[in-house]
């Protein structure tokens, strides 16, 4: 492991308000067991049709697999006073389906944008959806998803500062963009590939693009889908998305200077992982089923995939290496010269200067000298330097990464539930003598 992240569920309130550390156990949510189940057999079907999946797509789904698990590694966490002990698990750090890792990084992701990215002015909020052959050519192309959104953030920019009534050679603009391949309407449109591609990816993400079968006998068919009435209040909310040519912008929500915890809010939600566990559940005949949290405009309120064409979905989620999902424009971009004086952290070219102006430490040295445990309760609340037992200081006394030791250690402890408590094992005792009770 590169380095130490945690896996986390939310636990009883500790008394002081924060929230007692639960280690999250993977193995038994669905899509852990699914994707241990099924993806062995979808990467042997995907081979006997003479394809290989790439080397970050493999490492994807095996980091995964190890995500949370203590037979992987683990931190050793020991109260100073009591000496009670808990342990910690690594995760897998990956971008494309962990709900664990997603999570962790939409909070982390949306306190840096608050804290030290977005100034205190209003902040609106543009998405812009593309048609379904652009997605797929962003999805297999990312450097010319690149360009494109230099084109999108200028002509916001140009529209923004002609309605200030400034010149664009005489205002500044900045803007942050976050790269989703996943939504709402990714399902109601056939993409057809009349040329195979080298990159074995391709045809997955066509598939999952279209919402159609990408391994099987009934491969390129649609999915089968469980539908509703549609709502007729759907109908009155698009008159505020501009649709052209099979794009579409809405810029309906906003938050003012004063509404940072609304700002926040809205930065977890760009920033929200793929999955959601807890919208996904199994058939009787053993599909994978995927409750939408809010219906599409034909009335679809669920989405059934065979368990094998349902890992070559996830499959196609990952992103390629290097690509990076969060990009900064404008005056937030990080070779900016007024990034330092417009962002709250005053990052960018000449920050000592200010800080030394100011005679203060920033928010992003502060950001740099915070310790993991530290991150942990500004993010999630959770206090692991805290003891459980006795409310004692704790701190790390090891990590553990050598198998033999951590089969050692489990094999010690016996029971890993018993991890979660937190308490102290104590040494054993002789029975009660009986002469001290005649």
């Amino acid at each position: 492991m590169d380095a130490i992240m945690l896996q986390l569920l939310a636990g009883k309130d500790a008394g002081d308000g924060a929230v007692r550390f639960r280690r999250h156990r993977p193995e038994q949510t669905l899509l852990y067991q699914l994707i241990e189940q099924y993806y062995p057999e979808f990467e042997m079907q995907w081979a006997a049709e003479g394809r290989l999946l790439p080397n970050y797509v493999r490492r994807e789904f095996n980091e995964y697999l190890k995500c949370g698990r203590l037979e992987h590694g683990f931190l050793r966490v020991q109260c100073e006073a009591c000496h009670a002990e808990h342990v910690v698990a690594f995760s897998c750090k990956r971008r494309g389906f962990c709900p664990s890792c997603g999570a962790r990084r939409m909070v982390e992701s949306a306190a840096l944008l608050v804290d030290e990215v977005l100034p205190h002015q209003p902040i609106r909020q543009w998405v812009l959806s593309v048609p379904f052959p652009l997605r797929f050519l962003f999805a297999s192309q990312p450097e010319i998803m690149r360009k494109a959104l230099g084109i999108v953030y200028r002509s916001i920019a140009t529209h923004l500062t002609h309605k200030a009534g400034y010149k664009s050679s005489a205002a500044h603009t900045g803007a942050v963009t976050l790269i989703q391949r996943f939504g709402r309407d990714a399902e109601h449109s056939f993409l057809a590939l009349d040329n195979s591609d080298e990159d074995p990816m391709d045809q997955l993400r066509g598939h999952s693009i279209t919402c159609r079968i990408a391994v099987g006998p009934q491969q390129g068919r649609k999915v089968f889908t469980l539908q509703t009435l549609p709502d007729e209040r759907d109908a009155d909310s698009t008159s505020a998305v501009g649709n052209v040519a099979g794009f579409s912008l809405h810029a309906g929500v906003a938050a003012k200077a004063d509404q940072r915890e609304k700002l926040e809010r809205l930065c977890r939600y760009i920033t929200r992982p793929a999955i959601a566990e807890k919208r996904l559940s199994q058939t009787k005949q053993v599909m994978v089923r995927y409750e939408l949290k809010t219906p599409y405009r034909d009335g679809t309120t669920h989405v059934i995939f065979e368990a094998v064409d349902f890992i070559a979905k996830l499959a196609a989620l990952v992103p390629k290496p290097r690509v990076n999902l969060t990009r900064y424009h404008g005056v937030f971009a990080p070779n900016s010269k007024h990034r330092v004086w417009v962002t709250p952290a005053r990052r960018g070219k000449g920050n000592w200067k200010v800080a030394a102006d100011h005679n203060e430490k920033t928010p992003a040295q502060c950001h740099v000298a915070m310790s993991w445990a530290q991150r942990l309760k500004r993010v999630f609340n959770i206090d692991v330097e805290t003891c459980q037992v006795c409310s004692g200081s704790a701190k790390v006394i090891a990590c553990i990464e050598d198998p033999f030791i951590i089969r050692k250690i489990l094999n010690h402890l016996q029971e890993k539930s018993s991890l979660d408590l937190g308490v102290r094992i104590h040494n054993p005792r002789a029975p009660p003598q009986a002469n001290l009770f005649s």
